[in-house]
């Protein structure tokens, strides 16, 4: 089997199991922001925690802006790095109303990929993952964020080889891998590995003898 019908066949295998689940995401681009920015380096519960508490207390963007980040950082020291994430969330929020008026996010769906790729990796803590995963979930963009979950089972799977010491991949091997997935495959791709990730391909000791698509892996060693 070719290298795309393999990219083909794993789409097709996770799809039937996994269903394309899109993982609470949210369909306003403002909110999916602030959501993915909420999960860096933290667990599902604890940044799904994270964002309720934080939008419990911020239920409209406008009072982020006007909120000092010491304020915001109380309502998401449960995922950690809360005094990080609340001066990205407040420098986010100005950056986003002097750009647009008001707090939002909606012209980015006149805007092209790059045009929207480019904008968001401006605001304080975005990268092309976090970029990505707005563009994905939020304005039905064909790209293919590359999360650790995604980065850690296309390694094993032999797709992409990273460039650096790093065990995360680098902005370079984030594009070539996006590159690699066929555009009409990235959003069930991307889902569906998220969600391997968690129940069976992990980090270490991964359930290789329950995994669906094992016969494809190259055991590749990686963290």
């Amino acid at each position: 089997m070719n290298y795309s019908k393999n990219i083909f066949y794993v789409s097709s295998v996770l799809t039937d199991r996994y269903k394309d689940y899109s993982h609470n995401n949210k369909k306003n681009p403002l909110e999916e922001l602030f959501f993915i920015l909420c999960s860096v380096k933290t667990n599902m519960a604890k940044y799904h925690n994270t964002y309720r508490a934080f939008r419990k207390e911020f239920p409209r963007f406008e009072m982020v802006a006007e909120a000092p980040a010491e304020y915001i950082a109380k309502t998401l020291a449960i995922g950690g790095l809360a005094k990080q994430k609340s001066i990205a969330f407040k420098k986010a929020i100005d950056m986003i109303i002097e750009r647009f008026g008001k707090p939002t996010l909606a012209p980015l769906r006149e805007m092209s990929d790059s045009e929207c790729e480019q904008f968001l990796t401006v605001l304080p803590g975005v990268g092309k993952k976090v970029a990505r995963c707005v563009m994905l979930y939020s304005l039905n963009r064909q790209v293919f964020p590359v999360d650790s979950h995604c980065w850690k089972i296309c390694r094993r799977l032999g797709w992409v080889r990273r460039t650096t010491k790093e065990q995360k991949p680098s902005q370079r091997d984030m594009d070539r891998l996006q590159k690699k997935i066929p555009p009409e495959l990235r959003f069930s791709l991307h889902v569906n590995m998220v969600s391997l990730g968690r129940e069976i391909c992990l980090p270490r000791k991964p359930k290789c003898s329950i995994c669906p698509i094992e016969s494809y892996c190259k055991k590749i060693s990686v963290k």
